[in-house]
C-alpha cells in the first residue's frame, strides 16, 4: 500500500484516523490503535517482513535498556557497538548479500545460481532510526524506553516508516506519550498532506511519464539497454535527465510532505526533510537542503565521531570520503550509487579547499552559482538513474551530439509537455509559497487568500484522485532504498 493510492487515501487513512478519534481520550488507547494501524500498513507489502521490523525493534529496545543500566563507560560503549553491529549486519544481509555474491561470481567466473533475497520495504530508514536511538541512549541524550511497544511504535509509524524522513527518537519522545491534537495543526496537516498528494500524483508521476518516454522501452516496459540509449539524440538525454531531476525531488519531497502532514493531524512533529534544494547556490548548500534527515544522520553519527573538520586536512578528506561512500551505498546495492556518493565527495572537497564560495551571494552571482549547482546536480542525476554503467556511458556520450541534437520524436515529446515541465520546475522553487505569503499580507487580498487556502486542499485531493484513478500502483522512488 502506498500513500498515493485511492485505497490508502479514501479507505485506510480515513478508517484508521476515524478509529483513532473514536477510541477515547487516553493516550495509551490511541497509541495501540496507531501501532496496529502501522503494522497493518507495513504488512500490506509483505506480512512476513513485519517480524523483521519487530525483531530489530526488540534488539534495540533490549540493548538500549542494558546500556542505560550499565555504569562503566567501556561496557556501555561495547554494548552500544554490539547492538548497532547487529542492526547493520541485518541490513547488510538483506540489502547487500546478492550484490556481494554477484560481484564475487563475476570476479572469479563462477557459474552458479545467485540466491534471491527480498529487500524489506523501508529497511534502510527504520534501521537508521533505531541505530540513532541506541546511540542517543548511550550518549545519555535520551532515556531508554522501557515499554517495548512504544519503541516499536516509534520504528513503525506508518506516516514515515517506509521512506522517511529519518526521525530521531528525541524529536518524538514527548509526542508518543503526551501529544495533543490542536485544531490549527490538524488544518495545517491536512493542507500539507493534500499538497504532497498532488505533488506526487500530478507532478512527480507526470515527470516520470516523460522520463519513461525517453528511457523506457515501450514494448517491454523496462529501462532501455545501453544499445538503445546509444541511439538517442542529445536533447532527449537532456530532457530525460532534467525531468528525472524534477521527478526525484517532487516524488521524495511529496512523501515527506504527506508524512509531516499526517503526523501533524494527530500531534506528531516531524522535522523538515527538504528546503527547495534546486535553488541552492553551492554543493554544500544543496546538501543542507536535500534529504536533510539523512545528511544530518551521517553528520551526527559518522562524520563528527570520526573527528569532523577538527582534524588535519588529510584526515578531514578521509572523513568526508567515508561519509559519502556510505551515503552512496546506503541508497542501493549497485556500483553507480557508490560512484554517485563519491561524485558528491569530489565536489564538496573542491568547494571546501579550492573554490571556497562566499555565503549569501546576490544578484547575477547568485543566479550563476545556482545554475552551476544545477549542472552538477544534473550529472549526479545521470549517475543515480542508470544502474548499468554501460547505459550511463552511452547517455553521457550522447550529450556531445554524436546522434545529432534532436529528432522528430524528441521534439514531439517536448512540444506536448513543455508547459508541464515549466510548471513542475516552478513548483520545485519557493516562488509559489512566496506569492501566497505576499497575498496573505495584503489587506485587499487577505480575505480571498483565506478562502482560497481553505478550498485548495479539497481541490488538490479531487485532482489527485482523478489522476490516480486506474493507476493501481505508483510507488515512490525511495521505496527501493
Amino acid at each position: 500500500m502506498v500513500f498515493s493510492s485511492l485505497l490508502f487515501v479514501f479507505l485506510f487513512l480515513v478508517a484508521s484516523y476515524s478509529i483513532y478519534l473514536l477510541c477515547g481520550k487516553t493516550i495509551n488507547a490511541k497509541n495501540v490503535i496507531l501501532l496496529v494501524s502501522s503494522l497493518i500498513f507495513y504488512a500490506w507489502g509483505g506480512p512476513a517482513l513485519v517480524s523483521l521490523l519487530c525483531l530489530m525493534a526488540f534488539i534495540c529496545w533490549a540493548g538500549a535498556i542494558i546500556i542505560d543500566n550499565a555504569e562503566r563507560k567501556k561496557l556501555r560503549l561495547a554494548l552500544c557497538w554490539a547492538t548497532v553491529a547487529v542492526c547493520i549486519a541485518i541490513l547488510i544481509i538483506f540489502k547487500y548479500t546478492v550484490f556481494a555474491i554477484t560481484n564475487v561470481y563475476a570476479l572469479f567466473n563462477i557459474d552458479s545460481p545467485i540466491p534471491s533475497i527480498a529487500l524489506p520495504i523501508g529497511i534502510s530508514f527504520y534501521t537508521f532510526q533505531l541505530i540513532s536511538y541506541v546511540i542517543d541512549v548511550y550518549r545519555s541524550e535520551v532515556k531508554a524506553q522501557r515499554k517495548y511497544w512504544h519503541l516499536l511504535l516509534y520504528a513503525s509509524l506508518f506516516h514515515q516508516c517506509i521512506a522517511g524522513p529519518i526521525v530521531r527518537y528525541a524529536d518524538v519522545e514527548n509526542d508518543i506519550e503526551n501529544r495533543v491534537m490542536k485544531r490549527e495543526e490538524i488544518s495545517r496537516g491536512i493542507t500539507r498532506f493534500a499538497f504532497g498528494l498532488a505533488k506526487k500524483a500530478v507532478l512527480a508521476n507526470g515527470c516520470g511519464a516523460i522520463v519513461d518516454a525517453f528511457f523506457t522501452n515501450s514494448d517491454t516496459g523496462a529501462l532501455m539497454t545501453a544499445g538503445e540509449i546509444s541511439a538517442l539524440p542529445a536533447l532527449a538525454v537532456v530532457i530525460g535527465v532534467f525531468t528525472y531531476m524534477l521527478q526525484l525531488y517532487l516524488d521524495f519531497s511529496a512523501y515527506s510532505d504527506m508524512a509531516i502532514g499526517m503526523g501533524l493531524m494527530i500531534g506528531f512533529h516531524y522535522k523538515e526533510n527538504f528546503n527547495y534544494p534546486y535553488v541552492a547556490t553551492s554543493v554544500t548548500d544543496f546538501w543542507r537542503r536535500w534529504h536533510i534527515s539523512l545528511s544530518t544522520f551521517f553528520r551526527d553519527y559518522v562524520y563528527i565521531p570520526l573527528g569532523g573538520n577538527r582534524v588535519t586536512v588529510p584526515r578531514h578528506i578521509i572523513n568526508m570520503f567515508v561519509v559519502w561512500a556510505l551515503t552512496g551505498f546506503w541508497h542501493g546495492a549497485s556500483w553507480n550509487y557508490l560512484f554517485w556518493g563519491l561524485y558528491w565527495f569530489v565536489f564538496l572537497v573542491l568547494e571546501k579547499y579550492l573554490i571556497k564560495p562566499k555565503k549569501n551571494p546576490r544578484g547575477l552571482i547568485r543566479i550563476g552559482r545556482t545554475a552551476l549547482t544545477l549542472v552538477i546536480v544534473f550529472f549526479a542525476s545521470m549517475l543515480f538513474k542508470f544502474e548499468d554503467l554501460s547505459s550511463l556511458g552511452q547517455a553521457f556520450l550522447n550529450l556531445f551530439g554524436r546522434n545529432g541534437f534532436t529528432d522528430a520524436a524528441t521534439n514531439l515529446v517536448l512540444k506536448n509537455n513543455m508547459f508541464f515541465i515549466i510548471f513542475a520546475s516552478i513548483v520545485s522553487t519557493p516562488i509559489v509559497p512566496a506569492v501566497a505569503a505576499l497575498a496573505s499580507k495584503t489587506r485587499a487580498t487577505a480575505a480571498v487568500s483565506k478562502v482560497v487556502g481553505a478550498l485548495i486542499p479539497a481541490a488538490l485531493v479531487v485532482v489527485s484522485a482523478i489522476c490516480l484513478a486506474g493507476n493501481s500502483y505508483n510507488p515512490f522512488l525511495y521505496f527501493q532504498f
